[in-house]
């Protein structure tokens, strides 16, 4: 079975000229249909560039970067579109549109896919949110939402559409431990019952077991990886 995300000798640089600097040496990772990858390591290290590479937020420069089977190095600005369609993405700064509701902000996780009707995207949408706390929160705008609840808006939009790969930079940052723990377990109900694939940048040890695999970064350079495969991943390769 192909991986659904393999990095092979990966280098990426910032600026030009005297002013260019690497920030990523030669990094190598395969992510299997279904996992649950944790990247740790200090801030600085590179793993926000990194999910933003997977997600195709930017254009990879150097090596061979392959999600769902396309290769996004060198590749232009629509065949990154056509890659962002597939994946669903948690910012660290949750990225809201302040003139939008919570509810129609998730609902923008969906207008893209056309095969979907719109009392669908209400229903999907409204669900998401009553899933993450905040039935009562629907028609709230941002700024009258706590920081937590304005992170738990951004994780409903990332869940709603229901993604192939799901990337997310410090999702539990601004979260109390217990809306934490019910945020990753939602995360890991979708991998286990979509075979949806996440990929997760954080810092937060209490969240740590929910991984098959944690990676670490340092540096720029992927330094260690611990394996822990579950049933759960055994059962996934099965069915595909």
């Amino acid at each position: 079975m192909l991986p659904i995300i393999s990095i092979k000798n990966l280098n990426h640089y910032f600026g030009n000229g005297q002013l260019r600097r690497q920030v990523l040496f030669n990094i190598n990772l395969e992510i299997n249909i279904g996992e649950i990858i944790i990247m740790t390591g200090p801030s600085g290290s590179g793993k926000t560039t990194l999910l933003t590479l997977v997600g195709g937020l930017r254009s990879a420069q150097s090596g061979t970067l392959q999600v769902l089977g396309k290769e996004l190095c060198g590749t232009n600005a629509e065949q990154l579109v056509q890659t962002r369609r597939h994946n669903g993405y948690i910012f660290q700064a949750h990225n809201l549109h302040r003139s939008l509701t919570a509810l129609q902000n998730v609902k923008m996780g969906l207008e893209l896919h056309q095969h979907i009707n719109l009392p669908e995207i209400h229903n999907r949408s409204t669900q998401i949110l009553e899933q993450v706390g905040l039935g009562h929160r629907l028609y709230y705008y941002p700024d009258k939402l706590s920081g937590g609840q304005k992170q738990r808006v951004a994780i409903a939009r990332a869940l709603v559409s229901h993604p192939q790969i799901l990337l997310a930079d410090e999702p539990t940052a601004a979260l109390d431990s217990q809306s934490g723990r019910e945020v990753v377990n939602l995360m890991q109900k979708l991998a286990q019952e979509k075979g949806c694939t996440i990929l997760m940048v954080t810092h937060d040890h209490r969240i740590l077991d929910i991984a098959d695999r944690i990676v670490h970064m340092e540096d720029g350079k992927l330094i260690t990886e611990e394996s822990k495969i579950s049933n759960r991943l055994q059962g996934i390769v099965h069915k595909h």
